[in-house]
C-alpha cells in the first residue's frame, strides 16, 4: 500500500504496480461509437506526445515517472477527463487561420492579468497580433507585465503551454524563433483533436460556440460536441430575420416567437449535449417569472424597432430564459448557466453574478438539471449552499482552477464535507485554442490531486475514498447528468442521414 510521505507531499510505494490504472468499463453511458478511436491514455508531464521522441524513449520515461506515483496520482493522471466547457475553434480556423505562438501561449485569460499588471492596451493587442512577425518585440512590450503574473492561475496555464507544448522552461525573446516553428507542426490537420484527445486525455469537450445550430463536426463527430445557445434570448435581444432564417417562422407576436423557439430545438435539441447561456455578463441573474401579456407588449416594442428600458428587457429576457429552460426539460437537457466572475478586467459588475440570485428560477423548474459554472466566483460558498439545498443543481469546476487556483482547491474541499460526492464536475478549460485547453487540463489535473492529498493527509480521506471521488468528479457525475450516449448516436444517425 502507497503511503504518504509529508516532505514530498506524495505518497510513495517500492514500484509500479501493473494495472494501477483506473479499470476498464464496458457498456457505460458515455461510450464512444463503434467508429471512434477512444481517449489515448495520458502521458506524464517529462513524455509529451509533442516533443517526437521515439515511441521506446518515451515508454521507458513513463515507466520511471509511474514509479514515484501514489495510486492516486496515477489515477488522476490515467482517467479520460470529461471537458465541459469551452469555446475551441472550429478546425478550419485552427488550421488556417489558428496562433502563431504567441498567440497560443498568452491569446487567453492572461490578457487580463497582463493589464491589470500594467501593460499598455497597445503592447497586449500587438502580443497576439499575429500579423506581426516581430515576435521578440511583441513579446519585450509585455514582459515586464507577465513577470508579475507568472504565478497566478492564468500564467501557470502560459507556463504549461511553454513548457510542454514548445519546451521553453522561460518564456525569453531569444527563444520565439525556434518554437514558432514548431508552432508549424502543432497547426497541421488533425492536430487540434490529437492534442484535446491524446496530450490533454480528454474523454470529449463540450463547446459552446454562442450559436443555436448544433452540427456534427467533421473534425471529430463523437468528441466535439456543442452547446445549443440561448444567450440571446435570456438577454429579451429578439432577432426576428435570424429567426427567420434558421426555422422559417416568420416572428411578429408571443406565440410565433415561441414556434421558433419549439423549431430550434426540434432542429437541433437531439444533437446538442446542453443548453448554454452567460447573460450574466449583460444583465443581473436574477430571474422573476413574467406574464405573457407583459412580454407581448414589449416584444411589439423590440419587433418595430424600439429602444427597450432595462426594466423591459429584464422582462422579455426572464420570458424567454423560462420557455428555454421548459424546452430544456422536454428534451431532457441540462441547462448551464455562468455564475459568479467575468472575463477580461474593469467591467465586472459584482451585484449581478451571485449564483444565489438564481433561487427563484431553481424552485420554478425542480425537474431541470441545472450546471451553474465557474463556481460562482468570488461567492464560492453561497453555490456551495444552493448545491447542497436543491437536487437539481450541479456545480461545474470550469475556468475555476484558473481564476484562482487556491480558491478553488478550499472550494472543492468544502464540497466534500458538505454537498453530495454525485454534484461537482471536475473541468472544463473555457478556451479557443486546443494547446491553452491541455495546459488547463493539466493544471486542473495536478490541483485536484493536491486537493485529493490534502485531505488524506488531514485524514479526512483515504487514498480507496479519495480516488473513487476523482472518478466521480472527473467522468462519472458528468455521465449521469449529460446523455453523451444519446447525443452521440443522435450526431452518428445525423451523419448518416446526411451521407445518404
Amino acid at each position: 500500500r502507497s503511503r504518504w510521505c509529508p516532505s514530498s507531499r506524495t505518497f510513495r510505494r517500492p514500484r509500479a504496480r501493473a494495472g494501477s490504472g483506473p479499470p476498464k468499463r464496458g457498456g457505460t453511458r458515455d461510450s464512444a461509437p463503434p467508429c471512434s478511436t477512444g481517449a489515448a491514455k495520458r502521458k506524464p508531464a517529462a513524455a509529451d506526445a509533442t516533443a517526437a521522441q521515439p515511441a521506446a524513449v518515451a515508454a521507458s520515461a513513463i515507466a520511471e515517472i509511474a514509479k514515484t506515483m501514489s495510486d492516486l496520482q496515477l489515477h488522476i493522471e490515467q482517467t479520460p477527463l470529461t471537458d465541459t466547457h469551452e469555446h475551441l475553434a472550429k478546425e478550419i480556423d485552427y488550421v488556417e487561420r489558428g496562433p502563431d505562438v504567441l498567440k497560443a501561449l498568452f491569446d487567453n485569460y492572461v490578457l487580463a492579468d497582463l493589464r491589470v499588471a500594467g501593460a499598455s492596451q497597445e503592447a497586449v493587442a500587438r502580443l497576439v497580433d499575429a500579423d506581426d512577425p516581430d515576435l521578440a518585440s511583441r513579446f519585450i512590450g509585455v514582459q515586464d507585465a507577465f513577470e508579475a503574473c507568472r504565478h497566478t492561475g492564468y500564467g501557470e496555464g502560459v507556463r504549461l503551454v511553454a513548457k510542454r507544448f514548445y519546451g521553453l522552461d522561460e518564456i525569453v525573446p531569444e527563444a520565439l524563433k525556434a518554437a514558432q516553428l514548431l508552432n508549424s507542426r502543432l497547426r497541421e490537420p488533425g492536430q487540434r483533436l490529437r492534442i484535446l484527445r491524446a496530450v490533454a486525455n480528454l474523454d470529449h469537450v463540450q463547446v459552446d460556440d454562442f450559436k443555436w445550430a448544433c452540427l456534427p463536426d467533421a473534425s471529430g463527430s463523437d468528441f466535439f460536441l456543442y452547446d445549443l445557445s440561448w444567450l440571446s434570448f435570456a438577454n429579451g435581444q429578439i432577432d426576428a430575420s435570424a429567426l427567420y432564417e434558421a426555422t422559417g417562422v416568420d416572428v411578429s407576436n408571443l406565440r410565433s416567437l415561441r414556434e421558433a423557439m419549439e423549431s430550434l430545438f426540434a432542429k437541433y435539441g437531439s444533437c446538442a449535449i446542453a443548453v448554454k447561456t452567460q447573460h450574466a455578463y449583460n444583465r443581473t441573474l436574477l430571474w422573476k417569472e413574467r406574464e405573457d401579456s407583459d412580454a407581448e407588449a414589449i416584444l411589439q416594442r423590440c419587433l418595430t424597432g424600439g429602444e427597450l428600458t432595462e426594466d423591459e428587457r429584464l422582462c422579455l429576457g426572464d420570458w424567454g430564459l423560462a420557455r428555454g429552460v421548459e424546452l430544456a426539460e422536454r428534451y431532457d437537457l441540462p441547462v448551464k448557466i455562468h455564475t459568479g466572475y467575468y472575463a477580461g478586467h474593469s467591467g465586472m459588475y459584482i451585484d449581478r453574478i451571485p449564483a444565489g440570485l438564481l433561487s427563484g428560477l431553481l424552485r420554478r423548474y425542480p425537474n431541470v438539471r441545472f450546471v451553474l459554472m465557474h463556481i460562482a466566483y468570488p461567492y464560492n460558498d453561497e453555490l456551495v449552499a444552493l448545491a447542497k439545498h436543491f437536487p437539481n443543481v450541479y456545480v461545474d469546476m470550469c475556468w475555476a482552477w484558473s481564476i484562482d487556483p487556491h480558491s478553488s482547491s478550499d472550494f472543492v474541499r468544502k464540497m466534500i464535507h458538505a454537498v453530495p460526492a454525485n454534484k461537482l464536475f471536475a473541468f472544463g478549460g473555457d478556451s479557443t485554442w486546443p494547446c491553452i485547453s491541455a495546459a488547463y487540463a493539466i493544471q486542473a489535473r495536478n490541483r485536484l490531486t493536491r486537493t485529493l492529498e490534502a485531505e488524506i493527509a488531514d485524514g479526512w480521506l483515504t487514498e480507496k475514498e479519495a480516488i473513487a471521488l476523482a472518478s466521480r468528479w472527473m467522468r462519472t457525475n458528468q455521465q449521469a447528468c449529460f446523455d453523451i450516449t444519446g447525443t452521440r448516436a443522435a450526431i452518428s444517425a445525423s451523419c448518416l442521414a446526411a451521407g445518404a
